[in-house]
């Protein structure tokens, strides 16, 4: 019986995620239904091929740094993976984001690999957790930074949205936690012994990262350099199309934009994405064509850089393979 539903639900999820593929190609057609295509194409022109790999080359940097966060933040629940295995993980992520819905669809991908990896899987979910709501404080926090350094600048209900967002994450994060504080003795009624061990050994990598305050404040301040790094790369691209735009200006919209992806709506938040990021620019004189220029610049790194992790990713699994077989015929001999 389970080898018949697994054939339905492999067809379900790939039928899911060409829908969302639909989804995006939809969205985008429907904003370059509202622009003039031949500027689009020259924008999208002036973007030299040198500068393209320049910025991919920037981009895959940070997310090394990346990885450096996410396994700093996995080990302080006491995952004890490795460099090697994290890069494995994070690149398995990175690419999974563009086959799995939204931006959270490489977290699954990361923590398949994780799990079967560390001696603690507990804490792989757990610091992996907290790895995600780290990068949603830093994003956040540079909305709160670019409210701030337009306090005039922002319209009354730009700044009405964005307070709202941060309101309904706050809201959420309050409501998850009271819902598992007054339920968890309802939850664990009557589940057998190995479950109740597996959420003592959840509760106990909470916990474990939750004492770390001074991992978790590095982890959030190198989430912030890393989205700081994604708003320069951006603007470059942007200034590169021929829009010139202060940069406190995309500290409070790209962000924003960002955090839109995570609506599983379109595959890894394509289309939403440029279309929030349009929408929440053009009061501030920016032209919607060449922001979208821009964005599907952008999307283009999104894709290589996925691809490109993927690859790294397959190769590292690849040579543990090998490393296994090689360990094993030793043994054996």
């Amino acid at each position: 019986m389970i080898g018949a539903h697994q054939p339905q639900a492999t067809r379900r999820g790939w039928i899911i995620t060409s829908l969302r593929w639909i989804a995006a190609v939809v969205v985008l057609a429907i904003l370059l239904h509202f622009v003039p295509l031949h500027t689009l194409r020259e924008a999208i022109a002036r973007i030299p091929p040198a500068r393209f790999i320049i910025v991919l080359f920037i981009y895959m940097c940070a997310h090394l740094v990346g990885v450096a966060k996410w396994k700093m933040v996995v080990n302080a629940a006491g995952a004890q993976l490795d460099f090697r295995t994290c890069v494995q993980c994070y690149g398995g992520g990175l690419f999974g984001t563009l086959f799995l819905p939204s931006i959270i669809g490489g977290d699954v991908v990361r923590l398949a690999v994780g799990l079967r990896k560390s001696p603690r899987p507990a804490a792989v979910l757990a610091g992996n957790v907290a790895d995600r709501f780290l990068d949603m404080l830093s994003q956040g926090a540079l909305v709160v930074i670019g409210l701030l350094l337009l306090p005039g600048a922002v319209p009354a209900e730009f700044q009405m949205l964005a307070r709202h967002m941060l309101l309904i994450a706050a809201a959420v994060v309050i409501a998850v936690v009271a819902f598992v504080a007054i339920f968890s003795k309802r939850l664990l009624a009557g589940r057998s012994i190995r479950f109740r061990r597996r959420i003592a050994r959840l509760r106990h990598a909470i916990q474990s990262v939750a004492d770390q305050r001074g991992k978790l404040a590095l982890g959030w301040l190198m989430g912030a350099a890393i989205q700081f790094c994604f708003i320069i790369l951006n603007a470059l691209l942007a200034i590169s199309c021929g829009l010139l735009i202060p940069l406190r200006i995309w500290l409070f919209a790209w962000p924003l934009a960002k955090l839109s992806a995570l609506l599983p709506l379109t595959q890894g938040g394509m289309g939403i994405r440029e279309a929030v990021l349009v929408g929440l620019m053009r009061p501030f004189g920016a032209s919607g064509t060449l922001v979208l220029a821009a964005g599907l610049v952008w999307e283009g790194i999104v894709i290589a850089g996925g691809l490109i992790s993927g690859a790294v990713a397959y190769l590292l699994r690849d040579d543990s393979k090998s490393e296994q077989s090689a360990s094993g015929a030793h043994t054996s001999s």
